[in-house]
Protein backbone atom coordinates (compact mmCIF):
# COMPACT_ATOMS: atom_id res chain seq x y z
CA UNK A 1 0.00 0.00 0.00
CA UNK A 2 1.02 3.74 -0.70
CA UNK A 3 0.67 7.25 -1.39
CA UNK A 4 1.93 9.15 -3.30
CA UNK A 5 3.11 12.51 -3.46
CA UNK A 6 5.19 14.87 -4.64
CA UNK A 7 9.32 14.89 -4.43
CA UNK A 8 10.75 17.28 -2.31
CA UNK A 9 13.28 19.70 -3.36
CA UNK A 10 16.33 18.12 -1.88
CA UNK A 11 17.64 15.23 -3.47
CA UNK A 12 18.71 12.04 -2.35
CA UNK A 13 22.19 12.81 -2.88
CA UNK A 14 21.94 15.44 -0.67
CA UNK A 15 20.53 14.12 2.43
CA UNK A 16 23.08 11.81 2.67
CA UNK A 17 20.98 8.58 1.54
CA UNK A 18 22.59 5.70 0.15
CA UNK A 19 21.52 5.51 -3.22
CA UNK A 20 20.28 1.63 -4.02
CA UNK A 21 19.75 2.02 -7.81
CA UNK A 22 16.28 1.47 -7.46
CA UNK A 23 13.43 4.02 -8.59
CA UNK A 24 10.75 4.21 -5.51
CA UNK A 25 8.43 2.26 -7.77
CA UNK A 26 11.07 -0.59 -7.58
CA UNK A 27 11.74 -0.23 -3.86
CA UNK A 28 7.82 -0.30 -3.38
CA UNK A 29 7.05 -3.39 -5.74
CA UNK A 30 10.19 -4.97 -3.41
CA UNK A 31 8.91 -4.20 -0.13
CA UNK A 32 5.37 -5.45 -1.70
CA UNK A 33 7.08 -8.97 -2.75
CA UNK A 34 8.28 -9.44 0.29
CA UNK A 35 5.08 -9.02 2.19
CA UNK A 36 3.38 -11.60 -0.55
CA UNK A 37 5.82 -14.41 0.13
CA UNK A 38 5.75 -14.16 4.44
CA UNK A 39 4.39 -16.82 6.29
CA UNK A 40 2.01 -14.72 7.84
CA UNK A 41 -0.18 -12.64 5.54
CA UNK A 42 -1.01 -10.27 7.93
CA UNK A 43 -2.76 -8.05 4.94
CA UNK A 44 -5.85 -10.78 5.40
CA UNK A 45 -6.13 -8.90 9.20
CA UNK A 46 -6.42 -5.49 8.94
CA UNK A 47 -6.88 -4.12 12.29
CA UNK A 48 -9.52 -1.32 12.14
CA UNK A 49 -9.62 0.92 15.30
CA UNK A 50 -13.06 3.32 15.11
CA UNK A 51 -13.38 2.47 11.36
CA UNK A 52 -9.51 3.59 10.95
CA UNK A 53 -7.21 1.01 9.20
CA UNK A 54 -4.33 1.11 11.34
CA UNK A 55 -1.98 -1.03 9.17
CA UNK A 56 -2.46 1.85 6.32
CA UNK A 57 -0.72 4.38 8.90
CA UNK A 58 2.39 2.99 8.13
CA UNK A 59 2.43 2.92 4.51
CA UNK A 60 5.32 3.65 2.45
CA UNK A 61 5.09 6.94 0.74
CA UNK A 62 6.18 6.91 -3.21
CA UNK A 63 7.73 10.14 -4.40
CA UNK A 64 6.10 11.13 -8.08
CA UNK A 65 7.37 14.02 -10.43
CA UNK A 66 6.58 17.19 -9.20
CA UNK A 67 4.55 18.26 -12.26
CA UNK A 68 1.53 15.86 -11.00
CA UNK A 69 -1.43 18.08 -9.52
CA UNK A 70 -1.43 17.06 -5.81
CA UNK A 71 -4.32 16.17 -3.15
CA UNK A 72 -4.68 18.30 0.36
CA UNK A 73 -3.70 15.23 2.19
CA UNK A 74 -0.70 13.81 -0.48
CA UNK A 75 0.68 17.69 0.00
CA UNK A 76 0.02 17.33 3.73
CA UNK A 77 2.32 14.08 3.76
CA UNK A 78 4.97 15.18 2.12
CA UNK A 79 5.05 18.40 4.13
CA UNK A 80 5.02 16.24 7.63
CA UNK A 81 8.10 14.10 6.22
CA UNK A 82 9.71 17.42 5.04
CA UNK A 83 9.98 18.11 8.93
CA UNK A 84 12.31 15.26 9.19
CA UNK A 85 14.72 16.10 6.73
CA UNK A 86 18.42 16.06 8.16
CA UNK A 87 19.25 19.17 6.57
CA UNK A 88 16.75 20.91 9.17
CA UNK A 89 19.90 20.39 11.74
CA UNK A 90 20.40 24.17 12.61
CA UNK A 91 20.91 26.39 15.49
CA UNK A 92 17.69 28.07 14.49
CA UNK A 93 15.58 24.91 14.49
CA UNK A 94 16.95 23.42 17.28
CA UNK A 95 14.55 23.37 20.14
CA UNK A 96 16.55 24.63 23.07
CA UNK A 97 13.98 23.49 26.08
CA UNK A 98 14.95 19.78 24.79
CA UNK A 99 18.65 20.53 24.59
CA UNK A 100 18.52 21.85 27.80
CA UNK A 101 16.49 18.95 29.34
CA UNK A 102 18.95 16.14 27.83
CA UNK A 103 22.40 18.36 28.86
CA UNK A 104 20.56 18.52 32.49
CA UNK A 105 19.83 14.59 32.66
CA UNK A 106 23.30 13.89 31.59
CA UNK A 107 25.40 15.95 33.91
CA UNK A 108 23.13 14.28 36.87
CA UNK A 109 23.58 10.96 35.24
CA UNK A 110 27.32 11.54 36.22
CA UNK A 111 26.71 13.73 39.51
CA UNK A 112 24.59 10.52 40.37
CA UNK A 113 28.06 8.52 41.40
CA UNK A 114 28.89 11.13 43.68
CA UNK A 115 25.71 10.56 45.69
CA UNK A 116 26.11 6.68 45.56
CA UNK A 117 23.60 4.76 47.67
CA UNK A 118 22.06 0.96 46.58
CA UNK A 119 18.68 2.21 47.59
CA UNK A 120 18.66 4.77 45.15
CA UNK A 121 20.32 2.00 42.58
CA UNK A 122 17.68 -0.47 43.31
CA UNK A 123 15.27 2.14 42.72
CA UNK A 124 16.15 3.42 39.87
CA UNK A 125 16.43 0.03 38.48
CA UNK A 126 12.51 -0.97 38.81
CA UNK A 127 11.88 2.24 37.39
CA UNK A 128 14.15 2.22 34.27
CA UNK A 129 12.20 -1.75 33.81
CA UNK A 130 8.59 0.04 34.52
CA UNK A 131 9.55 2.74 31.85
CA UNK A 132 11.22 1.42 29.44
CA UNK A 133 9.70 -1.96 29.41
CA UNK A 134 6.23 -1.45 30.66
CA UNK A 135 5.81 1.79 29.25
CA UNK A 136 7.51 2.46 26.33
CA UNK A 137 8.54 -0.95 24.80
CA UNK A 138 4.54 -2.94 25.21
CA UNK A 139 2.18 0.57 25.56
CA UNK A 140 3.92 2.62 23.73
CA UNK A 141 5.53 0.72 20.67
CA UNK A 142 3.52 -2.95 20.92
CA UNK A 143 -0.03 -1.39 22.25
CA UNK A 144 -0.63 1.83 20.50
CA UNK A 145 1.95 2.40 17.73
CA UNK A 146 1.11 -1.36 16.06
CA UNK A 147 -2.21 -2.99 17.93
CA UNK A 148 -0.28 -5.99 18.47
CA UNK A 149 -2.54 -6.28 21.61
CA UNK A 150 -5.15 -4.33 23.30
CA UNK A 151 -4.40 -3.22 26.88
CA UNK A 152 -7.76 -3.04 29.61
CA UNK A 153 -8.42 -0.85 32.28
CA UNK A 154 -6.57 0.11 34.39
CA UNK A 155 -3.06 -1.59 32.59
CA UNK A 156 -3.71 0.71 29.88
CA UNK A 157 -3.62 3.92 32.53
CA UNK A 158 -0.34 2.14 34.24
CA UNK A 159 1.35 1.95 31.37
CA UNK A 160 0.51 4.77 29.62
CA UNK A 161 1.55 6.85 32.81
CA UNK A 162 4.92 4.80 32.84
CA UNK A 163 5.38 5.60 29.01
CA UNK A 164 5.07 9.70 29.89
CA UNK A 165 7.17 9.66 32.48
CA UNK A 166 9.98 7.97 30.30
CA UNK A 167 10.68 11.58 29.40
CA UNK A 168 10.64 10.57 25.48
CA UNK A 169 7.40 12.32 24.57
CA UNK A 170 3.97 12.34 25.19
CA UNK A 171 1.76 8.76 23.46
CA UNK A 172 0.57 10.57 20.58
CA UNK A 173 3.71 12.40 19.09
CA UNK A 174 5.59 9.37 20.21
CA UNK A 175 3.58 6.63 18.00
CA UNK A 176 3.00 8.55 15.18
CA UNK A 177 6.87 9.41 14.79
CA UNK A 178 7.27 5.75 15.04
CA UNK A 179 4.70 4.97 12.63
CA UNK A 180 6.08 7.56 10.28
CA UNK A 181 9.68 5.57 10.80
CA UNK A 182 7.90 2.48 9.71
CA UNK A 183 6.48 3.35 6.34
CA UNK A 184 9.72 5.22 5.19
CA UNK A 185 12.15 2.64 6.58
CA UNK A 186 15.75 3.73 5.76
CA UNK A 187 13.75 5.92 2.91
CA UNK A 188 13.52 9.66 2.02
CA UNK A 189 11.20 10.88 5.31
CA UNK A 190 12.83 8.28 7.43
CA UNK A 191 12.95 10.69 11.00
CA UNK A 192 15.90 8.38 12.41
CA UNK A 193 17.91 6.47 9.36
CA UNK A 194 21.14 5.67 10.50
CA UNK A 195 21.85 5.56 6.84
CA UNK A 196 21.77 9.49 6.98
CA UNK A 197 24.43 9.63 10.13
CA UNK A 198 24.42 7.42 13.09
CA UNK A 199 24.46 10.19 15.52
CA UNK A 200 21.68 11.83 13.67
CA UNK A 201 19.55 8.76 13.99
CA UNK A 202 20.62 7.90 17.71
CA UNK A 203 20.16 11.95 19.01
CA UNK A 204 20.11 14.38 16.73
CA UNK A 205 17.15 13.97 15.12
CA UNK A 206 15.10 14.98 18.21
CA UNK A 207 17.07 18.00 19.16
CA UNK A 208 14.76 19.53 16.28
CA UNK A 209 11.61 22.10 16.80
CA UNK A 210 8.11 20.52 16.78
CA UNK A 211 6.20 23.18 15.45
CA UNK A 212 2.41 23.09 16.15
CA UNK A 213 1.87 23.01 12.65
CA UNK A 214 4.04 19.84 12.46
CA UNK A 215 2.09 17.70 15.46
CA UNK A 216 -1.26 18.72 14.00
CA UNK A 217 -0.46 17.16 10.46
CA UNK A 218 1.19 14.47 11.95
CA UNK A 219 -1.93 13.86 14.57
CA UNK A 220 -4.34 13.73 11.30
CA UNK A 221 -2.54 11.69 9.28
CA UNK A 222 -0.65 9.14 11.65
CA UNK A 223 -2.78 8.80 14.82
CA UNK A 224 -6.26 9.56 14.12
CA UNK A 225 -7.14 6.64 15.91
CA UNK A 226 -5.54 7.39 19.39
CA UNK A 227 -6.68 11.09 18.81
CA UNK A 228 -10.01 9.78 20.02
CA UNK A 229 -8.92 8.40 23.10
CA UNK A 230 -9.44 10.74 25.54
CA UNK A 231 -6.93 9.66 28.36
CA UNK A 232 -4.30 9.93 25.71
CA UNK A 233 -4.77 13.19 24.51
CA UNK A 234 -5.20 14.14 28.00
CA UNK A 235 -1.72 12.51 29.09
CA UNK A 236 -0.01 14.31 25.53
CA UNK A 237 -1.19 17.70 26.69
CA UNK A 238 -0.08 17.21 30.26
CA UNK A 239 2.84 15.52 29.20
CA UNK A 240 5.32 17.72 31.16
CA UNK A 241 3.59 18.47 34.13
CA UNK A 242 4.04 14.35 35.27
CA UNK A 243 7.60 14.68 33.65
CA UNK A 244 8.55 17.63 36.74
CA UNK A 245 6.14 16.16 38.86
CA UNK A 246 7.54 13.10 38.95
CA UNK A 247 11.16 14.41 39.15
CA UNK A 248 10.42 16.95 42.31
CA UNK A 249 8.27 14.17 44.05
CA UNK A 250 11.52 11.57 44.05
CA UNK A 251 13.46 14.81 45.07
CA UNK A 252 11.23 15.71 48.12
CA UNK A 253 10.47 12.18 49.27
CA UNK A 254 14.13 10.56 48.30
CA UNK A 255 16.56 13.74 48.50
CA UNK A 256 19.22 14.26 45.95
CA UNK A 257 20.80 11.15 45.97
CA UNK A 258 17.83 9.00 45.15
CA UNK A 259 16.59 12.53 42.40
CA UNK A 260 19.94 11.85 40.67
CA UNK A 261 19.90 7.94 40.72
CA UNK A 262 16.05 7.12 40.28
CA UNK A 263 15.49 9.95 37.63
CA UNK A 264 18.46 11.52 35.77
CA UNK A 265 20.57 8.27 35.69
CA UNK A 266 17.37 5.87 34.80
CA UNK A 267 16.35 8.35 31.83
CA UNK A 268 19.66 8.74 30.25
CA UNK A 269 20.49 4.62 30.30
CA UNK A 270 16.66 4.81 29.38
CA UNK A 271 17.65 7.19 26.53
CA UNK A 272 20.59 5.34 24.96
CA UNK A 273 18.88 2.10 25.37
CA UNK A 274 15.91 3.53 22.90
CA UNK A 275 17.83 5.29 20.95
CA UNK A 276 19.89 2.42 20.31
CA UNK A 277 16.97 0.61 18.58
CA UNK A 278 17.02 3.15 15.75
CA UNK A 279 20.60 3.68 15.81
CA UNK A 280 22.59 -0.03 16.24
CA UNK A 281 20.01 -2.07 14.83
CA UNK A 282 19.85 -0.76 11.42
CA UNK A 283 23.81 -0.84 10.97
CA UNK A 284 24.83 -4.10 13.09
CA UNK A 285 23.79 -7.20 13.62
CA UNK A 286 22.21 -10.42 11.94
CA UNK A 287 18.34 -10.88 9.50
CA UNK A 288 16.08 -13.44 9.98
CA UNK A 289 14.42 -11.74 6.83
CA UNK A 290 14.78 -10.21 3.93
CA UNK A 291 13.21 -6.58 4.33
CA UNK A 292 13.28 -3.16 1.97
CA UNK A 293 15.16 -1.48 4.61
CA UNK A 294 18.16 -2.23 6.77
CA UNK A 295 17.04 -3.52 9.90
CA UNK A 296 18.80 -6.04 11.86
CA UNK A 297 18.79 -8.42 14.75
CA UNK A 298 21.32 -7.15 17.35
CA UNK A 299 21.17 -9.31 20.68
CA UNK A 300 22.81 -6.39 23.22
CA UNK A 301 20.22 -3.91 22.29
CA UNK A 302 17.90 -6.58 22.36
CA UNK A 303 19.44 -6.65 26.79
CA UNK A 304 19.28 -3.36 26.44
CA UNK A 305 15.64 -2.58 25.31
CA UNK A 306 13.73 -5.76 27.00
CA UNK A 307 13.66 -7.12 23.75
CA UNK A 308 13.82 -4.38 21.24
CA UNK A 309 16.59 -5.55 19.58
CA UNK A 310 15.25 -8.10 17.69
CA UNK A 311 14.23 -5.59 15.39
CA UNK A 312 14.68 -7.36 11.91
CA UNK A 313 12.42 -9.49 13.38
CA UNK A 314 9.90 -6.55 14.02
CA UNK A 315 10.52 -4.62 10.45
CA UNK A 316 9.46 -7.96 8.76
CA UNK A 317 6.07 -8.69 11.13
CA UNK A 318 5.39 -5.36 12.96
CA UNK A 319 1.94 -6.69 14.28
CA UNK A 320 3.26 -9.08 16.13
CA UNK A 321 3.44 -8.94 20.05
CA UNK A 322 6.59 -11.15 20.00
CA UNK A 323 9.97 -8.91 19.09
CA UNK A 324 11.68 -12.47 19.63
CA UNK A 325 11.06 -15.17 17.40
CA UNK A 326 13.56 -18.06 17.93
CA UNK A 327 13.69 -19.76 20.89
CA UNK A 328 17.27 -18.26 22.01
CA UNK A 329 15.91 -14.53 21.46
CA UNK A 330 14.68 -13.48 24.81
CA UNK A 331 11.89 -10.96 24.74
CA UNK A 332 11.54 -9.83 28.44
CA UNK A 333 8.46 -7.52 27.00
CA UNK A 334 6.66 -10.36 26.00
CA UNK A 335 7.09 -12.28 29.44
CA UNK A 336 5.12 -9.22 30.41
CA UNK A 337 2.55 -9.51 28.16
CA UNK A 338 2.02 -13.05 28.88
CA UNK A 339 1.32 -11.86 32.61
CA UNK A 340 -1.18 -9.26 31.79
CA UNK A 341 -2.92 -11.79 29.24
CA UNK A 342 -3.25 -14.31 32.00
CA UNK A 343 -4.81 -11.83 34.52
CA UNK A 344 -6.90 -10.78 31.93
CA UNK A 345 -5.42 -7.50 31.39
CA UNK A 346 -4.38 -8.08 28.09
CA UNK A 347 -6.56 -8.90 25.06
CA UNK A 348 -6.19 -9.73 21.83
CA UNK A 349 -2.27 -10.67 21.91
CA UNK A 350 -0.63 -10.92 18.56
CA UNK A 351 1.30 -13.93 19.41
CA UNK A 352 2.10 -15.76 16.41
CA UNK A 353 5.25 -16.81 14.80
CA UNK A 354 6.40 -17.41 11.56
CA UNK A 355 6.65 -21.02 11.10
CA UNK A 356 10.05 -21.04 9.64
CA UNK A 357 11.50 -19.52 13.06
CA UNK A 358 10.13 -21.70 15.09
CA UNK A 359 13.35 -23.19 15.78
Amino acid sequence: MSTTIEKPEIEPSDTGQADTGQSATEQLEARQSTTETSDLDESLESNLVDGVDVDALHELVEYIPETKKLSQNAQERQEILAFFSPDRLAWKNLDWIVVTWMVAMHVGAVAAFFFFSWQAVAVAVVLHWLTCSIGICMTYHRCLSHRSLRLKWPAKLVGTFFGVIAGEGGPLRWTATHRVHHGQSDQVGDPHSPLEDAWWSHLWWMMLKHPKRKDDLLFKHYVPDLTKDKMLVFFEKTFPLWLWGTGLTILYFGGWSMFLWAFCFRMVVAYHSTWLVNSATHLWGYRNYETTDESRNLWWVAVAAYGEGWHNNHHAHPRLARAGHKKWELDPTWWAISFLRFIGQAVEVDDRIPEASKS
